[in-house]
C-alpha cells in the first residue's frame, strides 16, 4: 500500500509550523515591522542562519543521505554569493556615477558611463575595465541565471569526471577540497576578476532602495531565507522519500550491491551532487546581501569543513537534524565571539571566549562523535519516542 508523502515524512508538517511561527514571532518583534525588541543586526544574524540552514539541508543530503562527503559545498553557496554580489555592486555604482556625471555640459555616453563604473569598481586592485566574466552584470535576470548555472555546471562536470572514474570515499573528500582550494587561490589574485582579497562590499545597498530603511530591507530579505528554507526543505523531503530515497540511502549502505541490481549509481550521485550544489549557490544568493561582503576567504576548505561538522553535530540522515545542528552552532558562535560570553578568571589565566571557541567547538564534535553519533537529531527522536 503506498503512503502519502505527509505520511513518510512526517517531520514536514512539524518543521514547517515552527518555522512559521519563528517567522511570525521576529516579525512581530522586529524594528521594522512590530515592537522593535529585535535589532536590525539580529534579524540579518536570523536571516543568515536560516539561509545556513538551507545550505546545510543540502550537504545533510549528499552526505547523510547519499553517502558524498563533500569538502567543497561551501565554494558553490559563495559562487552564488558572487554571481548576485556582481549585479548588486555594478547597480549601486551605475547609480553613484550617473549622478555624478549628471551635471556635466555635455551628457556622457553610454561608454563613458561604462568606463566610470569599471574604474570605480577596480581601482582598488588598479584596472580600469570590466573583465568578462562581468558582461552581464548590468541585468538582474542574468545574474540571478548564473545564481543557479554556474554552481550546477561546475557540480555537473566535477561530479561527472569523479563518478565516472568511480571515485570514492575520502579520495572524493579530497578531490572536492582540492576543487575549493583551487577555486579560493584563484579568486584571491587580482586579477581573477572578483577584485582578489577585496572581494565584493556594500552589498546590503540594494539598488532602487537607497530610501528604504535598512529594518525593512532586512525583514524582506529574513522573510525570503525562510521561503527559501521551507521550499528547499520540501525539496529535499520529496527526494529522499519513495523509491527515489531507498535507491539514495542504498548507495550510501552499499554501493557495489545497488549496482549489481541494476540502478545506474553515477546517475543518482550526479543528480543528487548537483541539485545540492544549485540550492546551495541559492542560499549563498540570499546569504551575502544580508552580510554585506563576500572574499574569497569564504570559500576557504575550512568553510566547508565547518558545514560538515553542522551537519554531523545535528546528525546526519535527519533533514531537521541539518537545521538544528546549524542553528545551534551559528548561534552560539555568535553569542561567544560576539561578547555575549562572559571571559572566566580562572586567578592564573583568563578564558576569552573569542579565542577559545573553535577549540569548544571542537570538543563538541568529538563528544557528540563518541557519545551521541546520531547528534542532536538523535536525541530528539529518542525523545519522541519516549513520549509516544
Amino acid at each position: 500500500m503506498n503512503r502519502s508523502f505527509i505520511s513518510r515524512n512526517p517531520s514536514v508538517l512539524w518543521f514547517l509550523a515552527i518555522l512559521g511561527l519563528f517567522t511570525l514571532g521576529v516579525t512581530l518583534l522586529s524594528e521594522a515591522t512590530g515592537t522593535g525588541l529585535i535589532s536590525t543586526s539580529f534579524v540579518k544574524t536570523l536571516g543568515k542562519t536560516l539561509c545556513l540552514c538551507l545550505v546545510a539541508i543540502a550537504m545533510d543530503v549528499v552526505w547523510g543521505y547519499c553517502g558524498i562527503l563533500s569538502l567543497g559545498h561551501f565554494a558553490f553557496f559563495g559562487i552564488g554569493g558572487y554571481a548576485i554580489g556582481m549585479w548588486l555592486m555594478y547597480a549601486r555604482t551605475e547609480v553613484i556615477v550617473s549622478a555624478s556625471m549628471a551635471n556635466q555640459v555635455i551628457p556622457p555616453s553610454a561608454t563613458e558611463v561604462s568606463d566610470a563604473i569599471a574604474s570605480q569598481i577596480f581601482g582598488v586592485v588598479g584596472a580600469s575595465e570590466l573583465p568578462t566574466i562581468w558582461s552581464f552584470a548590468h541585468s538582474l535576470p542574468l545574474q540571478l541565471m548564473m545564481v543557479v548555472l554556474i554552481p550546477g555546471l561546475l557540480a555537473l562536470v566535477f561530479g561527472w569526471l569523479a563518478f565516472r572514474s568511480r571515485v570514492t570515499g575520502v579520495y572524493l573528500s579530497i578531490l572536492t577540497q582540492a576543487m575549493t582550494l583551487a577555486l579560493s587561490l584563484y579568486l584571491f589574485q587580482n586579477d581573477s576578476g572578483l577584485r582578489g582579497n577585496n572581494g565584493l562590499s556594500g552589498l546590503q545597498n540594494i539598488p532602487g532602495f537607497e530610501s528604504t530603511p535598512q529594518s525593512l530591507v532586512s525583514m524582506a530579505f529574513f522573510w525570503a531565507s525562510a521561503l527559501a528554507l521551507a521550499i528547499g526543505y520540501l525539496l529535499f523531503a520529496f527526494v529522499t522519500s519513495g523509491k527515489m530515497g531507498s535507491v539514495i540511502r542504498a548507495i550510501r549502505d552499499n554501493e557495489t550491491r545497488v549496482r549489481f541490481l541494476g540502478y545506474h549509481v553515477e546517475s543518482y550521485k550526479l543528480f543528487v551532487f548537483t541539485l545540492t550544489a544549485i540550492v546551495a549557490g541559492i542560499a549563498g544568493a540570499l546569504y551575502y546581501p544580508q552580510a554585506g561582503i563576500i572574499n574569497p576567504a569564504e570559500i576557504a576548505p575550512i568553510a566547508s569543513i565547518y558545514l560538515a561538522v553542522w551537519v554531523a553535530i545535528g546528525g546526519r540522515g535527519r533533514l531537521y537534524g541539518a537545521v538544528l545542528g546549524t542553528v545551534f552552532v551559528t548561534l552560539a558562535s555568535s553569542w561567544f565571539t560576539g561578547g555575549g560570553a562572559p571571559d572566566i578568571n580562572l586567578g592564573f589565566y583568563v578564558v576569552k571566549w573569542t579565542d577559545w571557541w573553535l577549540v569548544l567547538l571542537g570538543l563538541s564534535f568529538v563528544a557528540v562523535t563518541l557519545l551521541a553519533p546520531q547528534g542532536i537529531g538523535g536525541l530528539v527522536d529518542k525523545l519522541v519516542r519516549k513520549k509516544a
